[in-house]
């Protein structure tokens, strides 16, 4: 007897989660926030990736192409940045990091509002 009482309230609440589920679900297609959503880069941001809404993924690619095509990754380390001055605005100072960098970056985005 048991068994089936809660056979029926596990049977309840899947059937209670598959439909909020179901209820939150977005339509393919539509930005899902966390790293998609668009945000808004700060002035000194901006003279790097743009002033145009971007996801977050886009601004990272941004400024990593940035920082290829101005050579600012260190010779003997690979994994640091040296910031040339519209870099050393946004870190804060002359070297970062790569896997600093995106908190740096944070400071410098203001999430779109609906």
């Amino acid at each position: 007897m048991m068994a089936r009482t809660a056979e029926k309230s596990g049977k309840g609440e899947t059937a209670a989660a598959e439909k909020k589920t179901k209820a939150a679900a977005k339509p393919a297609g539509a930005a899902r926030g966390g790293i998609t959503a668009p945000v808004t880069p700060s002035a000194d941001l901006a003279e790097i990736v743009g002033k145009a809404d971007l996801p977050r993924s886009e601004v990272v690619k941004k400024v990593w192409d940035y920082i290829k095509k101005h050579d600012l990754q260190d010779a003997k380390d690979r994994r640091q940045i040296n910031g040339d001055d519209k870099l050393q605005k946004i870190f804060g100072k002359k070297s970062v990091s790569m896997f600093e960098m995106n908190k740096h970056l944070s400071a410098h985005l203001t999430a779109k509002k609906d």
